[in-house]
């Protein structure tokens, strides 16, 4: 659906930038806000949507996710990171193709889009055909190409050259809706070798990296054993850190460690239910917060979730860092929201163009409806209405670049129950090539 000239009138704002929650209306002309004011002229737009009783924010900012593992969705539940991976996980994805990943993507878009998530950044296979995807559903993403070399030489040049055919043949397609990043696995899938070697190619080409780090007390203990040193010191040490890394995950941290990513300026991806889901740990996010360190908030992928409603995410990444330091007040409503927003828009660079509600920057826009069992009474604090009481389910509207992708829970772009069958039909081949 395209109107060029879109006005949504009676919001109200939920602007990460002040939290004023002032009922306002708001102009967007082609893929940008144009005008945001108490009276706009309706005779000003193309299509008109009354939004009253309505919260409007920016388009939510998911910083970590493997989208196509949608198709693994319940496979391998209840289960150590390890048992997950080495038994369940990588025999399934021996047997993806571009087409499986194509469409788990698309699965992936349709639970993005449902639950008001516009922007997502991705690292798996065949992401070419997840750019297409993208593409098709109209959102926004930073995709990087997961690359795991353990120590082969002969993989390793593989691998860089596939994360930079992405690059060259990807990053700023989509009208510009897509963004390449680089994809190193993580310290120890990644070798020293290919780390530098990435750090080398970020510095050359401005692009940024999407890493897993400190996910799992395992992984500490055999980087301990082999390097002498913890993931972030060992990172620290090879100089491969800096403000375009961002972490994912980030649980088992040392003060020294928050020390290092501070002064790197590293931004963190945390994930709550996938670490809580895999007995991974909790990150700890106040004290990361505390040291003005950048964090935002992802799903992982909905094999370890299993969803991607990041609405569901917020409000448990806020009661699990409330739970493990007995604090009541720590990661607030307003931070969960500025986590999925402006904080979510900073660690991928776009803070420019999207994460808050600004004349100029992107219209990536989400309207929650809060004229819902759930939402009533209306708070005071419309972000704790949305981090606290809301869930994706809420979200009635979903817009980015100016381009409605849902209306009335209704989608616009994507046909949801084709899709549907289409994933099932590759979830049922997959499980049975094994």
């Amino acid at each position: 659906m395209s109107d060029n000239t879109i006005l949504i009138k009676n919001a109200l704002i939920l602007n990460p930038d002040n939290f004023e929650n002032k009922k306002q209306s708001l102009l967007i002309k082609e893929d940008l806000i144009a005008e945001i004011a108490d009276d706009i002229d309706e005779g000003s737009a193309d299509k008109i949507i009354d939004a009253e009783g309505k919260i409007l924010l920016p388009g939510l900012i998911n910083t970590h996710t493997h989208l196509s593992m949608t198709l693994f969705r319940g496979l391998a539940d209840d289960l150590s990171l390890d048992s997950w991976l080495n038994d369940h996980i990588w025999p399934m994805e021996a047997n993806l193709n571009g087409d499986y990943c194509y469409i788990g993507a698309l699965l992936g878009a349709v639970e993005l889009i449902k639950s008001g998530t516009t922007t997502f950044s991705d690292m798996y296979f065949y992401m070419e055909d997840v750019a297409r995807a993208v593409e098709d559903a109209g959102i926004r993403a930073v995709l990087s190409y997961g690359m795991i070399d353990f120590g082969d030489a002969e993989k390793r040049e593989g691998e860089i050259k596939e994360n930079l055919q992405l690059f060259n043949s990807c990053n700023g397609m989509a009208d510009g809706r897509i963004k390449v990043f680089l994809g190193p696995h993580s310290p120890y899938t990644a070798s020293e070798e290919l780390l530098l070697k990435v750090r080398e190619l970020a510095d050359e080409y401005n692009m940024g990296i999407h890493i897993h780090v400190s996910e799992t007390e395992k992984e500490i203990n055999d980087s301990l054993e082999e390097k002498g040193l913890r993931p972030f010191e060992y990172l620290d040490k090879i100089g491969f850190l800096g403000p375009d890394v961002v972490a994912a995950h980030c649980v088992w941290l040392s003060d020294e460690e928050i020390e290092i990513i501070k002064k790197h300026n590293v931004k963190v991806s945390h994930n709550p239910c996938s670490n809580m889901k895999l007995a991974s740990g909790i990150s700890p996010v106040s004290k990361l917060i505390e040291n003005d360190v950048c964090v935002s908030i992802g799903t992982d992928g909905a094999s370890s979730n299993n969803n991607l409603d990041l609405i569901e995410e917020l409000k448990t990444a806020s009661l699990l860092q409330k739970v493990a330091t007995l604090d009541p007040k720590v990661l607030s409503s307003d931070e969960a929201v500025e986590m999925a927003t402006i904080k979510g828009a900073e660690a991928l660079g776009l803070e420019s163009e999207i994460g808050s509600i600004e004349v100029g920057k992107k219209a990536d826009i989400i309207l929650i409806d809060t004229n819902s069992a759930n939402m009533v009474p209306d708070s005071s604090s419309l972000s704790s209405n949305v981090i606290y009481s809301a869930n994706g389910s809420n979200v009635d509207t979903t817009i980015c670049n100016g381009k409605i992708l849902m209306e009335n829970k209704k989608l616009t772009v994507l046909d949801e129950q084709e899709i549907y069958k289409k994933a099932r039909k590759a979830i049922k081949e997959l499980k049975e090539a094994i």
